[in-house]
């Protein structure tokens, strides 16, 4: 079974892709209905994830309460997921997403984030070490409610806020709401403009907002090169 449908992200003009506003993002399903439904049919359990509660965030944004599971080789997770991770860890994906978003070599991070009822995810920039993230959501039209939240919202602050503040949504020029539920995806590039959030979940208790994050980083000959510059710079003062 094949899960991610490549040719869709092939067929994306990057000068297309990169004129987006108020940050060029990417908001539409990309897997196959059989590979979709097979990963929605075995989820991770919750007995594996950590609860992340009450975690500080920089310059006083609100905590973004969720239970976390990160993924590493040779995880026991359902073998769709081990599937479909070994398709995003391939060099025609990885490809597509280093054109996108204009990165020379990416490396990848893959997480599920289920969130419970009441909680949020604050207004934010991620962070400057990631060139950005592909959000692929897993709750179904059958078993969630629209009007119980959830939508990823890309946020419009016209160029104007230092991505290092903690504005309410209110602050925010115009808010898009993605699609988020059924089969659907978010690609985003990372500015200091991109600014994103969640509002509060009111779901009920037995019910978790679900959601799989590909986190594209640059690799990690990048980043001891940039130390070795630092390291270099300070020695000279």
């Amino acid at each position: 079974m094949k899960y991610l449908d490549i040719e869709q992200l092939r067929a994306l003009p990057t000068d297309e892709f990169m004129s987006v506003t108020p940050f060029p993002y990417l908001n539409q399903p990309l897997l196959y209905h059989d590979g979709f439904q097979a990963l929605l049919d075995n989820m991770p359990p919750l007995e594996m994830f950590d609860a992340i509660i009450g975690k500080s965030r920089r310059a006083g944004q609100a905590p973004h309460d969720r239970h976390s599971l990160e993924y590493t080789p040779g995880m026991p997770v359902p073998k769709p997921w081990q599937d479909f991770i070994g398709e995003l860890c391939s060099d025609a994906y990885r490809g597509e997403i280093q054109r996108l978003l204009g990165a020379r070599k990416v490396e990848f991070r893959f997480h599920w984030h289920y969130t419970p009822s009441g909680a949020d995810v604050s207004p934010h920039c991620d962070a400057r070490r990631e060139h950005g993230s592909h959000l692929f959501y897993f709750n179904s039209k059958e078993s969630w409610n629209p009007a119980w939240g959830g939508a990823t919202l890309a946020l419009d602050d016209g160029g104007q806020l230092d991505y290092n503040t903690a504005p309410a949504l209110e602050d925010f020029d115009e808010i898009i709401e993605f699609e988020s539920i059924g089969n659907a995806s978010a690609l985003m590039l990372r500015t200091d403009h991109s600014w994103h959030a969640v509002r509060p979940i009111a779901c009920p208790d037995d019910k978790l907002r679900k959601v799989f994050i590909v986190v594209i980083n640059p690799d990690s000959l990048f980043w001891k090169v940039r130390d070795r510059i630092i390291g270099k710079t300070i020695q000279r003062f």
